[in-house]
């Protein structure tokens, strides 16, 4: 049997790769940094454009029918290029809560506008991984009330789906009375999430996550699996950033990479690295195919790439020495886009105890 990537799986990401490597340099990402953006708009549209907007959506929806494995391989060239474009919520968290829980009316509605680029979705299910007291959505006859935090890619999302306390997940419209938003400033500012303040805001459920965190969970898990595979890319960067720095920065009139010590902490990054490309595919293989394992992969997949890839981060930087924290090199993007994978939708800490109750551990 052949667990290596298809030939179609390794085009479809060899041309995102190429299309980020042309339209999202590192200049554009900087400046929108620096304006306070939320996204590069042209970037955002040729990638709908090449369908990855409609990745799992089915065909007679206007998607391209693909996988959660098709969806990490993008989530992973886009984390390698810190590209500021939505894509964990609208194209993956929100067409699985629209397939697991939607009716049927809300599928034909909402997904061919996904796949099309012509609506951007945001995700607010935080309050149901670890909720502060002075948070969270109710659910009542006058609308949804509430704050909802760490909306992923709510500034630039034309619709939300947003979790209530009970499970069940709602549609709302951004531009709706009652709901105001806020940008949330976070050490990553190659991706946006805000706050979203509900009073009385009507909302549209989704029918088949009323009484059941079925489709809740999976919408959670396929959010947690991107954000691994994110992490993966954007660590895969700052080692070959890294092995590239160590063959020509010179010490002592040799190259750095010459030194044992540095030797080292490169092949410590490639042997802590290299296996998490398997437990992603692993993962998004069982979201499609192994119910029974899905939940407890996708936990151990977050968990374990938020560990390798703030080790990946940290070193990495380290053998840039001063260089590796200067803007003109940029390593920051990259550096600081791991560290909030490593808290968006579960710390490490967390997730891991989801994995044990998945497991009957706990």
């Amino acid at each position: 049997m052949d667990f290596s990537l298809s030939e179609e799986q390794h085009m479809l990401q060899e041309s995102i790769s190429r299309l980020l490597t042309t339209e999202c340099p590192l200049n554009d990402i900087r400046e929108l940094v620096d304006s306070g953006g939320d996204c590069l708009t042209e970037v955002q549209q040729k990638i709908a454009e090449s369908g990855v907007a409609g990745i799992l959506i089915p065909e007679n929806l206007g998607g391209v029918g693909l996988t959660l494995l098709d969806a990490a391989l993008i989530a992973e060239s886009l984390g390698g290029a810190v590209a500021p474009v939505p894509f964990i919520a609208s194209s993956v968290m929100a067409p699985v809560a629209l397939l697991e829980a939607g009716s049927d009316e809300q599928k034909e509605k909402w997904l061919p506008q996904i796949a099309s680029g012509a609506a951007i979705f945001g995700t607010g299910v935080t309050e149901q991984i670890g909720n502060r007291e002075d948070r969270g959505i109710t659910a009542s006859a006058d609308g949804l009330n509430g704050t909802a935090m760490f909306v992923l890619d709510g500034m630039s999302a034309d619709m939300l789906i947003i979790a209530d306390d009970s499970g069940c997940m709602h549609l709302v419209d951004s531009q709706a009375s009652g709901l105001s938003r806020q940008k949330l400033k976070t050490i990553d500012r190659t991706r946006t999430v805000a706050e979203v303040i509900l009073d009385g805001v009507t909302s549209e459920p989704l029918p088949g996550s009323h009484s059941n965190r079925e489709p809740l969970l999976k919408t959670i898990d396929a959010g947690r699996l991107m954000l691994a595979a994110d992490t993966l890319g954007a660590a895969q960067y700052m080692l070959e950033k890294s092995i590239a720095y160590a063959k020509e920065r010179k010490q002592f009139n040799r190259v750095i990479g010459s030194f044992q010590a540095v030797k080292h902490m490169c092949s410590e990054m490639v042997a802590e690295l290299e296996p998490c490309r398997s437990l992603i595919w692993y993962a998004a293989y069982a979201g499609t195919s192994i119910p029974a394992e899905a939940r407890m992969m996708a936990c151990h997949a977050k968990a374990h790439l938020s560990e390798v890839g703030q080790f990946v981060a940290r070193t990495a930087t380290e053998i840039h020495g001063g260089m590796g924290v200067t803007d003109l090199l940029g390593l920051h993007y990259w550096f600081k886009r791991i560290g909030f994978n490593r808290q968006l939708l579960g710390a490490p800490e967390l997730v891991r105890e989801e994995a044990a109750r998945a497991q009957g551990w706990v």
